[in-house]
C-alpha cells in the first residue's frame, strides 16, 4: 500500500464503521475515474467489509484495491462485464442468498451508468435483494459542475453516453442531438473522437465543453463554439489521448427556425461522410443502407438528396 493512503484506510474504518452494512445486499460502489485520491471513506469501507467483489476487470480492480491496501482472496473475485453480466447475475444471487455483502466495481466512476452494472442491479431488485449504493466520481457530474450549463429552468439534462459508431443509427443519433434544446452529455474514445468532432461542428456557435482526461494529471477543460472542436483538437497531438467527457449546452432561446437551421447543417455533414464512403476507392463489401434504414432513423431519405441505396460511413 502506498503510505499516502494509509491514513485513508484508518479513517475510512473509523468513520464508517458506525454505519449499518446488512448481509445479503448488493453495494454499487463508486470508484475513482482517473485520480486516486478520489476515492471516498465509505467505498474503502465497504470494499475492505465486502465478501465478494464483483467487478468488470479482476486484474484492474485487484490493482486498485492493493494501492489502498485492500487484499482479497482469489475466491473472493467475480468477473461481471457486458459480456457475461446476465450469466454472472445469477452468480451474484447465489451469493446473496447465502448471506453474503457483494460490492460491485466497475472500471472507473459509478457503475450502472456507461459501465456494466444495471442488468445486475435490475436483477438483484428483481428476486427482492437489497441493493445500496455507494457514492463515488463519475465523470459525467464531475463535467456538469465545471461547465455552468445546467439550472433548473432548464428541465435537466439529456446523457448520451456514447453515440452509435456509423450508420443509420449514427445519422439518427445526430439529428436527434442536433433538435435536442436541453444540454446534453456525451462519453467519446479517444479512436473516435475526432469523427465526433467533425460531427459536432455542425452545431455552429452552440457552446460545447470539452473534458479529457477528467481527474488526471493531464486534464484538460476547454469551452468553445462547436464550431471550433475540430481545430482545438488537432491543435495538439497529445490531445488525441485519453478518454472523452463532452457537455453540449443548452440552447438559449433557441427558436423554431433556428432549430431547423441546425437541422439542414447537421444534414450536410453527415451527408459530406456519405458521399466521401460513396468514392471509387470505396470497394465492396461496402456498409450500405437502404431507403427503409434511413427512415427507421427518423430521416427522410429525400432529404439528404439520395434516393435508392447509398453507402453510409
Amino acid at each position: 500500500m502506498s503510505a499516502s493512503f494509509e491514513p485513508a484506510l484508518a479513517a475510512a474504518h473509523a468513520a464508517a464503521a458506525m454505519q449499518d452494512y446488512p448481509l445479503a445486499t448488493l453495494y454499487m460502489v463508486g470508484t475513482p475515474i482517473g485520480n486516486l485520491a478520489d476515492i471516498s471513506l465509505r467505498a474503502l469501507h465497504v470494499l475492505s467489509l465486502a465478501d465478494t467483489i464483483a467487478c468488470e476487470d479482476t486484474r484492474h480492480s485487484q490493482s486498485l484495491l492493493r494501492a489502498y491496501g485492500i487484499d482479497k482472496r482469489a475466491d473472493q473475485w467475480l468477473a461481471v462485464h457486458q459480456h457475461n453480466e446476465v450469466q454472472a447475475s445469477d452468480q451474484v444471487l447465489a451469493l446473496l442468498r447465502q448471506g453474503q455483502r457483494v460490492a460491485y466495481v466497475s472500471d472507473a466512476g459509478t457503475p450502472g451508468i456507461s459501465d456494466p452494472g444495471a442488468r445486475l442491479a435490475r436483477a438483484v431488485t428483481a428476486q427482492s435483494l437489497r441493493v445500496l449504493p455507494i457514492p463515488g466520481a463519475s465523470s459525467v457530474t464531475t463535467l456538469l459542475s465545471a461547465c455552468g450549463s445546467t439550472h433548473a429552468q432548464d428541465a435537466g439534462f439529456v446523457f448520451w453516453g456514447f453515440l452509435p459508431a456509423k450508420g443509420a443509427e449514427r445519422l439518427g443519433a445526430m439529428q436527434a442531438l442536433a433538435l435536442e434544446n436541453r444540454t446534453q452529455v456525451l462519453l467519446e474514445s479517444p479512436h473516435r473522437v475526432t469523427a465526433l468532432a467533425q460531427d459536432l461542428s455542425s452545431l455552429g456557435e452552440r457552446p460545447l465543453t470539452v473534458g479529457r482526461e477528467l481527474t488526471k494529471q493531464f486534464e484538460e477543460v476547454a469551452t468553445m463554439p462547436a464550431h471550433q472542436f475540430p481545430a482545438w483538437l488537432a491543435h495538439s497531438p497529445q490531445r488525441l489521448r485519453g478518454e472523452f467527457t463532452l457537455v453540449v449546452h443548452h440552447a438559449v432561446h433557441q427558436a423554431d427556425e433556428m432549430a431547423q437551421a441546425r437541422h439542414c447543417k447537421c444534414s450536410k455533414v453527415i451527408k459530406k461522410r456519405i458521399w466521401i464512403d460513396r468514392a471509387p476507392t470505396k470497394t465492396p463489401p461496402q456498409r450500405v443502407a437502404n431507403v427503409e434504414m434511413v427512415r427507421l432513423a427518423g430521416i427522410e431519405p429525400t432529404t439528404l438528396g439520395f434516393g435508392g441505396q447509398y453507402s453510409i460511413h
